[in-house]
């Protein structure tokens, strides 16, 4: 049996949301309207396409006030994982 350790476990995304073929600025909207229904403190994985869109979202996000934890390479996408703050009206 594996567990996982409290840090890792903290990555586990809570939903996920496929954006790869999606362009800019749409995958930031989709983004943002998939966070704001999420719980305060959760955890989304986005799946963007590399070049803008992985150049712009993850900087809007974070202008939006939340916050990118991970951007991992995934040979051809990224998965970015963002955090809706617990302490904000978002």
């Amino acid at each position: 049996m594996t567990s996982l350790s409290p840090s890792t476990a903290a990555h586990i995304p809570d939903a996920q949301l496929d954006l790869r073929g999606t362009p800019c600025p749409l995958n930031f909207v989709r983004t943002k309207l998939h966070l704001e229904k999420m719980a305060p403190g959760a955890l989304l994985e986005v799946w963007l396409d590399p070049g803008e869109p992985l150049e712009q979202v993850p900087d809007s996000l974070v202008m939006e006030g939340y916050k990118v934890e991970e951007i991992e390479d995934r040979a051809g996408f990224f998965a970015v994982k963002v955090r809706r703050p617990i302490d904000s009206a978002l």
